[in-house]
């Protein structure tokens, strides 16, 4: 089963708390070759500044990478689903199908709360049907009137899609059941919560339920958060929390991987010299543990070899 590692920037930048980790984007297109040559296959852009600001930096960031998929962050209803669509359409376009959309939720603004009720449901109501609407979009080949809750799109259309005329990959997350429902229509990796093996399994369980229903359950693929500390700082982690240093993360992350769990988000290391060493450590040894195990695993039909028992008994 390959791993994938995906680097999720600090909200700073590492040599100036007061700076966004994509401040000074000079130095961060060197940070970003050591981030793909180290062994990560995706990084997420969730800049303070906002969905504008992370669309530009995605724009940047696939100019300055060749195989690094670029994970943006974004939300409902802070542009239309019309103009939202057309522009990660081109950045799509533009990156090869290196864009993935990870889909957070956030509150309705003042103007909504004037007119409905503010409330979780109502939030991931909106959310399902602004990804209908993505979806619809990028797909479509003649344009579309639509008329729902939250949205009114007349002769919606794209006239250049993506290199996939069904869009970018969706990544979400959550625990209500609302969440659910909805990552379970749209999700195809879903963002686990940190937590102990067993919360993580019935998670798990609860999401590919909610993807039954509409006939995804094989359909998603699973992320699960980690962040790693620096010996000296491990003792600060959190009761659930997966984290230590890079060797000791490597090994600790096994039980997870035979869960199921396909990507890795690496959190807390920024400066390359963090990097460089999650590469080293946690990336090459988790991959290389599991393909020895995989390699250890009797094929159907097969009959043990006598030499390779010999030189393990040796």
């Amino acid at each position: 089963m390959p791993i994938e590692f995906t680097h999720v920037p600090g909200k700073t930048h590492p040599a100036d708390p007061t700076a966004p980790f994509f401040y000074d984007f000079a130095e961060t297109a060197t940070r970003l070759s050591l981030i793909e040559d180290i062994g990560f296959q995706k990084i997420v852009v969730d800049d303070p500044a906002g969905l504008l600001t992370n669309m530009d930096i995605a724009a940047r960031a696939l100019d300055r990478t060749s195989s690094l998929e670029i994970v943006l962050t974004h939300w409902a209803g802070v542009i239309e689903p019309t103009v939202a669509a057309r522009q990660l359409a081109a950045l799509d376009a533009k990156s090869g199908g290196r864009l993935s959309l990870r889909m957070l939720s956030e509150p309705l603004n003042d103007d909504d709360a004037e007119t409905r009720p503010v409330g979780h449901a109502v939030v991931w109501q909106r959310v399902d049907e602004y990804l209908v609407l993505l979806k619809r979009l990028w797909s479509n080949d003649r344009p579309f009137d639509h008329e729902g809750a939250f949205y009114s799109v007349s002769g919606g259309y794209v006239p250049r899609k993506g290199p996939l005329s069904a869009g970018v990959s969706v990544r979400m997350g959550g625990r209500s059941g609302t969440a659910l429902r909805v990552a379970g229509r749209h999700a195809d990796v879903f963002e686990l919560t940190p937590g102990s093996l067993d919360e993580i399994r019935q998670l798990m369980e609860r999401v590919r339920n909610a993807a039954a229903e509409h006939g995804r359950a094989g359909k998603l693929r699973f992320a699960l958060p980690v962040r790693i500390r620096s010996a000296g700082n491990a003792s600060c982690r959190k009761a659930v929390e997966i984290a230590g240093p890079p060797a000791q993360n490597a090994v600790s992350l096994l039980p997870y991987a035979a869960l199921g769990i396909e990507e890795f988000m690496i959190v807390g290391i920024d400066r390359p010299g963090e990097i460089a060493m999650a590469g080293r450590e946690t990336i090459a040894l988790l991959r290389h543990t599991l393909a020895r195990r995989e390699a250890d695993v009797p094929q159907p039909g097969a009959f043990p070899s006598r030499v390779t028992g010999e030189v393990r008994a040796g």
